[in-house]
């Protein structure tokens, strides 16, 4: 790019830098420490979409959100002080999550450093666990440099956050200092010899399994590595809320992994003799509480797939260390001879084990969730973009929803309430012609959900399917597990969700019966703008593999003992 000599103030020079770096969105809540940034939009406006939320969370989520669905940096900029803290959510997401994403952070003037001055913060101390790296920006001659850094860093090696605090005074500052090429990220390649290695390995196996999850996979990777899975029958797992990587529907697929993965999936784990992690952090989830997989030496013969060599080996020793981005390892993988393992039997009962747990739960109540599922699955068009919150709701999309072709699926790994609304609004924000349906408890609904209004001003549609049961059910869950019938501080007094969206001038639906399901459904996609179907969730339908009742009356009788 030439240099732009043109005398500019630091506003208009680190919108020039986002615009330069091919920002379209920008997620924010306008704030007067970043005033000048904002003026600086206002001349890309026909390229760079601003899109004004209603709290600092839900921006950051929508961010997060973006950096999952386009692979990379979504931008949020909030302002100092309690806005940056609004919007630390999101940063934790991102980084658990491994989502590309810069939030630029409004700070005070420079000459009010360590004065606790109104609303200041030291944003390195706030976001040191939460960040690759924080930055300040104390010289507008140094914009173009330190944003390219910022957004090299988001999404290079294992993505994830990065956050920029600029001082509302060094935004006025006058610059000429030229714009940057647009930034480059880099990813580890694996090298000829440890593929070869990997097949060695695979073609010695007995009971092979690959696992798939992580970061970083683009529309090529997801089919690269779905064909390398078909071309050498590997029975094929996902790891918790990335069901989007693999296709449910190939006969390879046998499940996820989650807090309530299939008992059939974690015994197949434990018994495998090569286990295949491509992208997945060996976590507690992953894992189960690290207990399939011996700490630190598993019995399980391990490749481990990473883009951050640091993440290898970092609990459990493996056998084959590759350091790689997901696209370079999927397209060297699919380009590896076949291996004809002697594995079909056990390929073939994964399977089988998968197709059963799709079958319904017999659960008391009018509204079976996992049929309302598989009639939302039948309903999804090949594109379509499902969100999920936090919570025991999450589980029946999880379970039940057969991910395909161009589908997406985006959740919060890290766990945070709140995020579905957000995620959804700013995935119909972004793609207005594609379905998205957002799932989301009532308790997560009431942290965020009043986002939706921001997907009616910038045009967005999404479908929001609200699971009411009046509490909060994965803590209730617990409770009940650990302290059977002394129920306290889970129960939640709820307002009427539909009447809410209505009044928002969305299109709203009550469901109460398993008949009335699809018919709601269909009339919110004729609906043509955001829409919401309160679904009246009874109680017992706690998980979907046991009742609340179950669950009190096994704590119960192991207390007797």
């Amino acid at each position: 790019m030439a240099s732009n000599a043109n005398s500019r103030d630091g506003g208009q020079a680190l919108a020039d830098a986002l615009k330069v770096h091919g920002v379209d969105h920008v997620f924010c809540v306008p704030g007067e420490s970043y005033l000048a940034l904002l003026n600086g939009l206002y001349e890309h406006r026909d390229d760079v979409k601003v899109v004004t939320c209603r709290f600092e969370a839900g921006a950051a989520n929508m961010a997060e959100a973006y950096g999952k669905l386009t692979g990379k940096p979504g931008v949020v900029i909030v302002t100092r002080g309690p806005g940056a803290c609004h919007g630390a959510v999101g940063l934790h997401t991102g980084f658990q999550d491994s989502s590309p994403m810069v939030m630029l952070i409004g700070q005070v003037p420079r000459d009010s450093y360590d004065r606790e001055s109104f609303q200041e913060m030291d944003y390195r101390r706030l976001f040191s666990q939460t960040t690759k790296w924080t930055a300040q920006i104390e010289q507008a001659d140094r914009i173009p440099e330190i944003m390219n850094h910022a957004f090299h860093m988001a999404a290079s090696g294992r993505p994830g956050p990065v956050a920029v605090s600029i001082p509302e005074d060094m935004q006025r500052d006058i610059t000429t200092a030229p714009d940057s090429r647009p930034y480059m990220p880099v990813r580890a390649h694996p090298g000829p010899a440890q593929m070869q290695q990997m097949r060695e390995m695979l073609a010695k196996a007995k009971k092979p399994l690959l696992m798939v999850g992580g970061a970083g996979w683009d529309d090529k990777a997801r089919d690269d590595i779905r064909a390398f899975a078909a071309a050498n029958n590997l029975p094929t797992c996902v790891t918790f809320r990335r069901h989007d990587i693999f296709d449910a529907t190939m006969p390879t697929y046998v499940g996820d992994i989650s807090p309530a993965t299939d008992p059939a999936l974690v015994q197949r784990i434990k018994d495998c003799d090569l286990l295949l992690v491509a992208g997945a952090r060996l976590g507690d989830i992953t894992t189960g509480g690290y207990t399939t997989l011996s700490v630190p030496t598993p019995t399980q013969t391990i490749v481990h797939v990473h883009p951050d060599s640091g993440e290898i080996g970092r609990v459990h020793q493996v056998t084959l260390a590759i350091q790689a981005g997901m696209p370079e390892f999927a397209a060297a993988a699919v380009a590896l001879e076949d291996v004809k393992g002697g594995w079909g039997e056990w390929a073939k009962s994964a399977r089988a084990d998968r197709v059963t747990s799709l079958e319904s739960p017999k659960l008391p109540g009018k509204l079976d969730l996992a049929e309302c599922m598989h009639i939302l699955d039948s309903k999804l068009p090949d594109d379509g973009i499902v969100t999920c919150d936090a919570g025991n709701h999450a589980a029946w999309p999880g379970r039940f929803l057969n991910f395909r072709k161009r589908q997406r699926y985006l959740g919060p790994t890290v766990g945070a309430m709140g995020y579905s609304v957000p995620a959804a609004t700013a995935a119909s924000i972004m793609y207005p012609d594609r379905m998205v349906v957002a799932t989301v408890g009532d308790g997560g609904f009431m942290m965020t959900g009043q986002e939706v209004v921001t997907a009616f001003q910038h045009g967005g549609k999404p479908i929001i399917l609200l699971f009411n049961n009046g509490m909060y059910g994965t803590i209730r869950m617990h409770q009940e597990r650990d302290f059977p019938e002394r129920v306290i501080g889970t129960t939640l007094q709820n307002p009427s969700f539909a009447k809410i969206m209505e009044a928002y001038g969305g299109h709203a639906e009550v469901v109460s019966e398993t008949k009335e399901f699809g018919p709601a459904f269909d009339r919110c996609v004729a609906a043509g703008k955001p829409a919401l179907i309160e679904l009246m969730v009874d109680q017992e339908h706690l998980t979907t593999r046991a009742t609340l009742s179950q669950i009190r009356e096994k704590a119960l009788a192991a207390a007797k003992k």
